[in-house]
């Protein structure tokens, strides 16, 4: 495949150079941005995800994170997308591991294939419950697997500003955050939100409870009613504001949606950066033309203008 000329300059490094820890990432970015993507399972979805690199590509992100099939169901398709952009990019890349469907074996033969490639990052999830099968532990069991048989890893877990779905006591679900921090996980990286009080009522939680790892904001724009019920569906307990359903429901046409979905988004960003996150990942889907418009809107060229501000 070849490079993009000039938009693709950043990820012009060595393969063979040395790889970077998300703690260094995280600490050569005052505010780091990231992207997720998902492995595509056609060669014209790996095409489309190709192309969405190289539109984003002048954003110049920080790490990207690539998701992990449940039970079998992508897990090839993560390895091989995994392989192919460490060997045609120089994206800095967290992988994502999972505990449905695991075992100890299972999962250091994944950790193993992931230090084969050179991915030095991990996000470790306990993973959703589905068609495909079902969590066989809990997240920390990961984080303590990966930092005892690959210490040279960096970690990453999830946090969930609206509160845990299936843990409605918050103060025992920060207890389970720390507990996951102090096994060893490098940073945290919220579910989706669309009130930022939520995000910042999650971070104040965050310092009582003694975490001071950095706490990532996981944003995500609205491009269709059917993406927000597929989102709701997905994420249980995720609240939409009332005024963004006032909003919602005032547009007249599926762009209309779109651009109200962009500009919440945008305002969400620029308030976040606003007071000081540590962090903004944005989930993709695979498309670039949303986070462009946020940044267009923002009227920010890439990330590196961001690490100057402070």
């Amino acid at each position: 495949m070849a490079y993009f000329p000039g938009q693709l300059a950043f990820l012009k490094r060595v393969f063979d150079s040395a790889l970077m820890n998300i703690t260094q990432i995280l600490a050569k970015h005052k505010v780091s941005i990231s992207f997720e993507f998902f492995p595509p399972k056609t060669p014209e979805g790996i095409e489309q995800l190709f192309q969405t690199i190289k539109e984003l590509s002048p954003l110049q992100p920080s790490f990207v994170s690539i998701t992990y099939g449940a039970g079998g169901s992508t897990r090839q398709y993560t390895n091989e997308l995994l392989q192919r952009l460490r060997t045609q990019t120089s994206l800095e890349l967290v992988a994502h591991l999972t505990m449905v469907n695991a075992t100890k074996t299972s999962l250091e033969q994944a950790l193993k294939e992931y230090a084969r490639l050179k991915i030095d990052n991990i996000m470790a999830l306990r993973g959703d419950p589905g068609p495909t099968g079902t969590p066989t532990g809990h997240a920390i069991e990961l984080v303590q697997l990966i930092r005892q048989k690959f210490p040279q890893m960096g970690i990453g877990v999830a946090g969930f500003p609206e509160g845990h779905p299936e843990c409605p006591q918050r103060l025992r679900e920060m207890d389970y955050l720390k507990a996951k921090v102090d096994a060893g996980a490098n940073y945290i990286c919220t579910q989706l939100f669309f009130d930022n009080h939520d995000f910042y009522d999650f971070r104040e939680r965050c310092i009582v409870a003694g975490i001071k790892v950095p706490i990532i904001a996981g944003i995500m724009p609205i491009t269709s009613i059917a993406s927000m019920q597929r989102m709701a569906d997905l994420a249980l307990g995720m609240r939409y504001p009332g005024r963004l359903l006032k909003a919602i429901k005032r547009a007249t046409s599926p762009e209309g949606v779109a651009e109200i979905g962009r500009h919440w988004a945008s305002e969400q960003v620029r308030d976040l950066l606003d007071n000081q996150v540590a962090g903004i990942h944005f989930y993709t889907l695979n498309r670039s033309t949303a986070t462009r418009r946020i940044w267009q809107g923002l009227g920010i060229g890439s990330s590196q203008d961001l690490q100057n501000e402070r």
